[in-house]
């Protein structure tokens, strides 16, 4: 278990609206020392927000540009350098990012968006030792993640762990999903040793309208009024269980967090603003139906894909060690 006492900030919030967003930021992150605590002038500072699909946008399925906008603003105060990245397992990043509207903050803010490419880094679990994750994320001075809380049909909610997966690149998604997907624990254990590796330095996660249902993209919008901030990704989707009182051990993300000693029941949480119990909603509905996490592909095709991606690996890992 950690010896430092996590710190998760939960508050409530209604609005997008740019004033009334600033002061809600300005009130989650204050007990948490503000931006300053996290970026230092001169710092290269990635934001990592949920750009899942182009495909529905006002279906609340990726995270808000307007949280995105105030959270580049607080860094640029800070006297950070913010830049956009993802790695959608369709499309790119940057046209994700415009269908959901991006495109008047990127220009008015400058904000460059980058298209992320793998890397072979160290991981802590050997048994992800072949894990590529993109170097765009990992040579960041500062990693600001900000992920959406959704349902999701075969991980039953996403939250600041899976958002991470973003950092794995595009084509590889669907090689881990195939490699650990056949069981549940195995594969969030991959999304937390992804997370471990990754070691967000904050995580933001947008609750004041999520998607609930048959997501990540398939279900509706719900207004939650939540906004929920922590240096430590594994105790902030610990809280958010709770607030949406789905029991922790049905999540994989969060069982295998709690399984690998990263994070403990709530009474090892500090809680400086409101407690889960304040924000708890009974009703918050998950998926009708569970899809499975390899995608329930044929064997024949599986077979050929995951052949092709040991190539792939081999290949690059092979570059790697060349250079």
């Amino acid at each position: 278990m950690p010896t430092q006492i996590p710190s998760v900030s939960l508050i409530r919030a209604t609005s997008y609206e740019r004033e009334a967003l600033q002061e809600s930021l300005e009130t989650l992150l204050e007990p948490l020392g503000g931006m300053a605590a996290f970026v230092k002038p001169g710092n290269r500072v990635l934001l990592k927000p949920n750009l899942l699909t182009g495909a529905r946008p006002g279906k609340e399925c990726t995270t808000r540009p307007e949280l995105v906008y105030a959270i580049a603003q607080i860094v640029m105060e800070a006297g950070g350098k913010p830049f956009l990245g993802d790695s959608p397992a369709f499309g790119s990043a940057k046209g994700v990012a415009v269908a959901n509207g991006y495109l008047p903050i990127l220009e008015e803010l400058n904000l460059p968006i980058i298209e992320f490419h793998g890397q072979r880094y160290q991981t802590v679990n050997e048994g992800f030792n072949h894990l590529l994750l993109c170097k765009e994320a990992m040579e960041a001075d500062v990693v600001i993640n900000l992920p959406k809380v959704k349902s999701h049909t075969q991980l039953v909610l996403t939250l600041g762990v899976k958002n991470l997966f973003g950092c794995v690149p595009g084509k590889m998604k669907a090689w881990w999903h195939m490699e650990a997907g056949k069981d549940a624990n195995r594969f969030g254990e991959m999304l937390v040793e992804t997370a471990r590796a990754i070691d967000p330095d904050l995580t933001i996660i947008d609750g004041i309208i999520g998607h609930e249902g048959n997501g990540p993209s398939g279900g509706e919008p719900r207004p939650l009024g939540v906004l929920a901030a922590s240096p430590d990704v594994f105790a902030l989707d610990r809280a958010m269980v709770e607030i949406l009182n789905v029991p922790p051990e049905q999540v994989p993300t969060v069982a295998a967090s709690m399984r690998l000693g990263l994070v403990g029941e709530l009474d090892s949480i500090h809680f400086p603003h409101l407690h889960p119990d304040l924000l708890k909603i009974d009703d918050w509905r998950l998926p009708d139906k569970f899809l499975p996490i390899d995608f329930g592909m044929p064997r024949v095709i599986k077979s050929t894909f995951k052949h092709l991606y040991i190539r792939f690996i081999k290949e690059r890992m092979s570059a790697y060690a060349r250079r």
